[in-house]
């Protein structure tokens, strides 16, 4: 990759590819125990786990592309270890939050929280990154 590496995000990308593949299991379970081919069957759990799933693979491919571009800025570990940790513990706080109701939880608030903050701080710095700042 002429000089390019990747030390940090592959780590990341990996734990969070496991927490997709966990995400897509419960979805295939609640199908299979409810005879539910495809959607929901306008069933509430089934929408639950629809949105968890679909909720992560909404936010997490972004925000580890703007890892990438991060760690390939020359953005500090500390910086994306940061990044990274936010976003696993915020995509799973999210996930059990929405597990306890679907109305407002302290796991849906935290995790929609930290997706923004590594959206907003991450973007920002790719922007300056971007400028040369």
């Amino acid at each position: 990759m002429d000089g390019l590496s990747l030390s940090i995000t592959p780590l990341y990308a990996g734990i969070l590819a496991l927490i997709y593949v966990g995400l897509s299991v419960n979805v295939i379970r609640g199908r299979r125990a409810k005879s539910i081919g495809l959607g929901t069957g306008d069933d509430p759990d089934m929408l639950t786990r629809v949105r968890i799933h679909g909720n992560f693979a909404e936010f997490v491919p972004i925000c580890l592309v703007l890892m990438v571009v991060l760690e390939l800025g020359g953005s500090s570990a500390v910086f994306l270890n940061g990044v990274g940790i936010s976003l696993v513990l915020g995509r799973l706080a999210h996930a059990y939050g929405l597990t306890k109701s679907p109305g407002v939880t302290p796991g849906r608030v935290i995790g929609v929280v930290t997706v923004f903050v590594v959206l907003v701080g991450g973007g920002v710095r790719a922007i300056l990154l971007g400028l040369g700042i």
